[in-house]
């Protein structure tokens, strides 16, 4: 009895020592957003686009630092010893894709519902050549990838264990079901009340043509935003202007 009392003992210790290494160690899994950053003519619709619904709703989230304006390539689990392989693909893909000729036309307003509120957008036709780049993305760092992950591969939980769940379970789907004849290119621009949204988007819209100048991966945060930079790649020919 006594060999088995210390065999006991012996086993729990392990055990919160696991559990305590774990607490402080990072995610096994990281939750990525592969993204194209647009040119200044997009900057300057989707800022007044921006102002316009914080104005309606100043609860809203303003384009910044951990908001920056983009369109989302695609969401996925990676696991995270492998993050630099990931970015190897994607810039070999990204290199050759010659992105910044690219040519999109922004050509309506669209949100996504969330409750009474909606995530605000301006959409981009897509095209056979974003179509194609999103096809090889998600081809490229498909060997990196795992089917889905915990809260903690994200920058941060939110505070409603229920939102932790839809978030998780967006990112896990998001390839086949925000992918191929499903893609959506869209620059999201903020936040405003649905009744407000569904006016604005009856509105009649100037379509404007836009490029990309840049690409980057992220860490998603909280609602899916892309939160933390990781790696950047500027796409801009060298003959653009500085």
């Amino acid at each position: 009895m006594k060999t088995l009392g210390v065999q006991t003992i012996l086993a729990a210790l392990v055990t919160c020592m696991l559990a305590f290494t774990a607490i402080g160690a990072p995610s096994r899994v990281t939750a990525i957003d592969i993204l194209l950053e647009p040119d200044s003519t997009m900057l300057k619709h989707s800022d007044a686009n921006n102002a316009r619904l914080l104005a309606v709703f100043p609860k809203g989230f303003a384009l910044d630092a951990e908001h920056r304006p983009h369109i989302t390539l695609v969401q996925r689990f990676v696991r995270t010893e492998d993050l630099d392989k990931v970015y190897a693909a994607a810039e070999k893909v990204l290199l050759s894709a010659h992105v910044s000729a690219m040519k999109l036309e922004a050509f309506k307003y669209y949100y996504a519902p969330a409750g009474a509120l909606g995530v605000a957008g301006i959409c981009a036709r897509p095209t056979p050549e974003i179509i194609k780049l999103q096809e090889d993305i998600i081809a490229a760092v498909e060997p990196f990838t795992v089917e889905t992950g915990p809260i903690e591969a994200f920058t941060a939980a939110h505070d409603d264990p229920g939102n932790d769940a839809a978030l998780i379970q967006y990112v896990s789907t998001f390839v086949p079901k925000m992918s191929g004849e499903h893609f959506n290119p869209h620059v999201s621009t903020g936040v405003a009340p649905r009744d407000y949204l569904d006016k604005m988007n009856a509105e009649p819209f100037q379509s404007f043509v836009f490029s990309p100048v840049g690409a980057a991966v992220y860490q998603l945060g909280p609602f899916g935003t892309a939160a933390k930079k990781l790696k950047a790649w500027d796409l801009k020919p060298q003959s653009a202007e500085r």
